[in-house]
């Protein structure tokens, strides 16, 4: 059976050139080696396991992590030390580490 006309359904090229906007700060699942994208924690899905959030948080120059859960939103918190003083701080699913202000 032969259709009339030419009714292939082609992707447009631009659409893969235009891809949706970002709802999320740069919009990485995981961000490189100290560079966070936003200055507070965003909300996600964190597949992070306990221990690679610890070390995401020494890696980000922190010492002597305790206390470390996932809250509601997904966001690893812990206490932890830099430059001799203690602090909070959290670990989002793109890997943002930020030290409480």
């Amino acid at each position: 059976m032969r259709r009339g006309g030419s009714e292939a359904l082609l992707a447009s090229p631009l659409s893969a050139q235009n891809p949706p906007p970002a709802d999320r700060p740069n919009n990485n699942a995981v961000n490189s080696s100290g560079q966070n994208n936003s200055d507070k924690p965003v909300a996600g899905a964190n597949s992070f396991t306990e221990g690679q959030a610890k070390s995401k948080i020494e890696d980000a120059g922190f010492s002597d992590v305790t206390s470390l859960n996932k809250d509601d939103n997904g966001v690893w918190r812990a206490k932890a030390k830099k430059g001799g003083s203690s602090t909070d701080v959290s670990l989002d699913f793109q890997g943002n580490v930020n030290a409480a202000k």
